[in-house]
């Protein structure tokens, strides 16, 4: 074999054929695309970063490394599972010290791989000098700008939704009243705008029983979720699933704790007939304009997973054609899309189906989404779940480094991807069973308590950039890979600028103190300015560093709930033009600066 013929292997292997299900191993696919060009590998402080320039018509590139030139290459491993490849570079790489060899391949589909760039050598990462100080990185901030794009307004994800209506308590806290709160404070205090959930056709809602082999429907249950979800300003995203009982082939075939069903329909009739009436009964309940402007259909969830989907690809993409065709019966106007896959599986094969597709769907986690456009054919995309980790209770979920993750998710995704959302906004959340402690590694963007845990003052302090998005250049040890940064505008001519430094190592969850930057802003401030920071980090906004032990009383959770906010970091004080502006930034962390000209009311 060659060495793009072993590494094209390798990745069948790790992703599967791509048409059957959970990643089955399967035969290497050649992707029409050329090996990237301008690859370029850069020791820095206890990193390596990777560039390349762009392929035209690659979805991602898998970044490669070897002890050797003649390899075999191996994709780097940065533990996040699912799918290692990114959406563009560069590529920090803190994986390994020992140093190598890099070559990078661009990703067609995510199983079709193209060959490997011409390897590049690189002598490892550098140790830090002793008794030097931290290595600095510029931050230059253009004028011109464009509006800037907040991807994370559109959409979050939430445990089933009938839990809003739950009057069961988690660690002495009333489930329902605390989920709906939760989701309140996303729409308020992030802007977010709709919601998606499992399992609105479950049987704990009742919306399908056969009485004497006759199906009736009962939409009530329905009703007082979405009338829920509408009242703290949300709207629903309409993921039909799971099978009611009744209904299922195989019944015996559920998941979770909540027992959705996971069988196709024993009546694909029948099926069909249940999801016009649904689609007919919220559009006479809310509105045909609600509906056809703000609402979306998704048909299932991650049908390419045996645990959801227990039917065949075929029977999957039968259930979408019949879904899809019975929402258009009730409007052609109603959006409805799919296959809302895991790892970004069947993304490919979705727009060959014979029924309406308004909009892409998929899933991945602990990377960053990879650029489908080139497969969309115009469509919307819609990354329906996406985090750090796909495990439950993983430790990472409450910590920093998840949070420095979803920036630059949403960083990247801003202005190509029309939906990237969190899963999920609150640990309320039972799909495995429900929390056993207060801090135990939840999907939430807020606790049991609904307590903000990082990841949640990350969208906060994005939620504070200005309307126009400003360019942005970086240059120094980690600039683009390990420091990343968002600029603004405001209306008074203010700047708002987002930074934040960290990998996507798993390895570097707790932080390192080797990867910690200096950033030095550049700017050209004409008038004297106020400056005021925040800090999200070891000791600002981390909950974590405020409780470790499994469920607080009373008085622990009173004085939880008063340290639940994101104070200024540092005193303001004013700057003068020409001044040194230099912030330390360690690892992870994330700053947001904003800088008002003097006589502005702040």
């Amino acid at each position: 074999m060659t060495i793009e013929e072993q590494a094209r292997a390798r990745w069948a292997r790790l992703m599967g054929a791509g048409g059957a299900q959970d990643r089955t191993p399967g035969e290497p696919v050649r992707a029409d695309l050329p090996a990237p060009a301008g690859v370029r590998a850069d020791a820095g402080q206890a990193q390596v970063t990777v560039r390349w320039e762009p392929v035209p018509g690659a979805i991602g590139y898998a970044v490669h490394r070897c002890a050797t030139r003649d390899g075999p290459f191996e994709v780097v491993d940065h533990g996040g599972g699912d799918v290692l490849a990114v959406p563009h570079g560069p590529y920090a790489d803190t994986t390994d010290g020992r140093g190598g060899w890099y070559a990078v391949a661009a990703l067609q589909t995510v199983t079709a791989m193209g060959p490997l760039s011409e390897p590049v050598g690189c002598l490892g990462p550098d140790s830090p000098p002793a008794g030097e100080s931290t290595p600095q990185v510029l931050l230059t901030v253009g004028a011109t700008g464009t509006p800037l794009p907040r991807v994370w307004q559109a959409m979050v994800g939430s445990e089933h939704l009938s839990y809003l209506l739950s009057d069961g308590t988690t660690g002495g806290r009333e489930i329902g009243a605390e989920l709906r709160e939760a989701l309140r404070r996303v729409h308020d205090e992030l802007g977010v705008r709709s919601v998606r959930a499992h399992h609105i056709l479950g049987d704990d809602l009742g919306v399908y029983r056969e009485t004497g082999g006759a199906p009736a429907y009962d939409f009530s249950g329905v009703d007082r979720v979405y009338d829920t979800v509408r009242e703290v300003g949300l709207v629903p995203v309409v993921e039909f699933g799971f099978m009611p009982r009744d209904l299922a082939r195989d019944p015996s075939r559920t998941v979770f704790t909540y027992r959705g069903g996971i069988s196709p329909p024993k009546d694909w009739d029948r099926w069909a007939d249940l999801i016009r009436a649904f689609t007919r009964h919220v559009v006479d309940r809310y509105g045909l304009d609600e509906v056809r402007d703000r609402w979306a259909f998704e048909v299932w969830n991650e049908p390419n997973l045996s645990v959801f989907w227990s039917g065949t690809p075929a029977e999957y993409w039968r259930l979408y054609e019949v879904t899809a065709r019975a929402v258009k019966d009730v409007d052609p106007g109603l959006r409805v899309g799919g296959p809302a896959t895991a790892a970004v599986g069947w993304v490919e094969d979705q727009l060959a189906v014979r029924a309406p597709v308004d909009f892409l769907s998929t899933h991945v986690y602990g990377t960053v989404p990879l650029d489908l456009r080139p497969l969309a054919g115009g469509r919307p995309i819609r990354w329906t779940e996406w985090g750090v980790t796909a495990t439950h209770h993983s430790a990472v979920n409450d910590t920093v480094f998840a949070a420095a993750f979803l920036l630059t998710g949403m960083r990247s995704a801003a202005g190509r991807i029309d939906a990237l959302a969190p899963w999920v906004a609150s640990d309320h959340f039972e799909e495995l069973g429900r929390p056993p402690r207060l801090l135990h590694g939840g999907f939430g963007l807020l606790t049991v308590g609904n307590l903000a845990k990082p990841k949640f003052w990350a969208l906060a302090l994005a939620q504070r950039l200005g309307p126009v998005q400003l360019p942005v250049t970086l240059t120094g040890d980690g600039a683009g890979s390990l420091v990343q940064a968002w600029a603004s505008r405001h209306d008074d001519g203010g700047l708002g600028i987002l930074l934040w430094n960290s990998t996507l190592d798993h390895g570097r969850i707790g932080g390192s103190p080797d990867l910690a930057r200096q950033v030095r802003l550049d700017l050209d401030l004409p008038v004297p300015h106020w400056l005021r920071v925040w800090r999200v980090d070891a000791a600002h906004g981390n909950v974590t560093s405020r409780w470790q032990g499994e469920w607080p009383n009373d008085a622990q959770w009173e004085a939880l709930r008063a340290a639940d906010r994101l104070d200024e970091a540092q005193p303001r004080r004013r700057v003068a033009p020409g001044a040194d502006l230099v912030l330390e930034l360690p690892d992870p962390g994330i700053a947001y600066v904003d800088l008002r000209p003097v006589g502005i009311d702040l």
